[in-house]
């Protein structure tokens, strides 16, 4: 169905997110496995704005949010949450009483940190690694993690795969670690985690085992092909602010990369890589403007990006979509990620804090 695009001026360049597709997203997850949520919210919600994702999710009644940095847990304090608050990054020692202070839950995994935390009475997840090696207590040897844990309980225990978009063989290998590592250490633990978004939707995880699933990109629009399609979240807007004709020959843009074929009529965009829109799509991409594909020319600068217009009729004023649907084919996060060489989460956490948000029900 055709979209209208309604904008308020002075807008020069910004991020619709959808509320109803990213709730949407969410409310699947949790249909589909039956658990409830613990929303990754971290990188102020994966770029597409702290507030308007936690006001979207508030409703689906989520066990916690997961953030990455005691300012996050903090951000979340402030906009009214009263939900357990997960810090699933490790901090140091000099961290804990602030984290304390913001009621926040440490995921933590060693023994040393779990001593030191538990001094301050607050709840805490346990970290175990299957796998990752990133973080965690290693599953191979918990030796000296068993004395602490039993003195100190987690309320939960997680592990985190690292291929559940394309290999379910090593996520159950990972389960078996997991599962393993809490029989040893012989302490009830109340709640078990492991599946992210790729094993939620492709249900690769422990299923019937888990309390609750930790989802990320998902929630945001990122997942196709994984046997659940995520619904599109965010688009990339801008308005033209400069019209020209160029002559064959002439050149767009830093390094005259691109030389016009023929006359044609060239619209800068009030958007660039400033704004978290890649320079590396410069002369491949496509952008979309009244519903028609339009072509990118020229290297993408920090504050404004060229298009050729030569067969759209428009105006200054108008607006172009970068990213998402203008009434003709969807421009997604995934494709334009790909397009430069990067992971959509990169894309999406990169967008830039002067991107205003628009946060639409539609």
């Amino acid at each position: 169905m055709e979209e209208t695009l309604i904008y308020p001026l002075p807008a020069r360049a910004w991020l619709d997110v959808s509320i109803a597709a990213l709730r949407g997203n969410a409310a699947e997850l949790q249909r589909r496995t039956g658990l409830p949520l613990i929303p990754m919210v971290k990188a102020n919600a994966y770029g597409v704005g702290v507030a308007g994702a936690v006001g979207a999710l508030e409703s689906l009644a989520p066990l916690a949010y997961g953030v990455a940095t005691v300012r996050e847990g903090e951000q979340l304090r402030e906009l009214g949450i009263v939900r357990p608050v997960v810090v699933f990054t490790p901090l140091l020692a000099a961290e804990h009483e602030r984290a304390a202070t913001a009621d926040l839950t440490l995921a933590l995994g060693d023994p040393d940190s779990i001593s030191a935390w538990a001094r301050t009475g607050k709840p805490y997840y346990l970290a175990i690694d299957t796998g990752m090696n990133r973080a965690g207590a290693p599953w191979r040897d918990l030796t000296d993690l068993r004395d602490v844990v039993r003195k100190s309980p987690p309320v939960a225990a997680f592990t985190h795969f690292h291929s559940a978009e394309s290999d379910s063989q090593s996520s159950q290998e990972q389960v078996a670690r997991f599962l393993d590592a809490i029989a040893k250490l012989g302490v009830e633990i109340p709640l078990l985690h492991a599946d992210n978004s790729a094993a939620a939707a492709r249900g690769v995880g422990g299923r019937g085992r888990w309390g609750a699933i930790r989802p990320g990109v998902f929630l945001y629009g990122v997942g196709r092909g994984l046997g659940l399609d995520a619904r599109h979240v965010v688009s990339l807007r801008a308005r033209i602010v400069d019209i020209r004709w160029i002559e064959p020959g002439d050149t767009v843009s830093y390094g005259a990369t691109y030389s016009a074929k023929r006359r044609e009529r060239i619209a800068t965009a009030s958007v660039g890589y400033g704004d978290g829109y890649p320079r590396a799509v410069s002369d491949r991409a496509t952008a979309m403007l009244h519903g028609r594909r339009i072509p990118q020319r020229g290297l993408v600068t920090m504050d404004m990006t060229m298009f050729d217009v030569t067969d759209v009729p428009c105006e200054v004023g108008d607006v172009i979509t970068l990213i998402g649907g203008d009434g003709g084919p969807e421009l997604t996060v995934e494709g334009i990620a790909g397009l430069a060489g990067m992971s959509p989460y990169e894309l999406l956490t990169g967008f830039a804090e002067r991107l205003d948000r628009r946060y639409l029900e539609g």
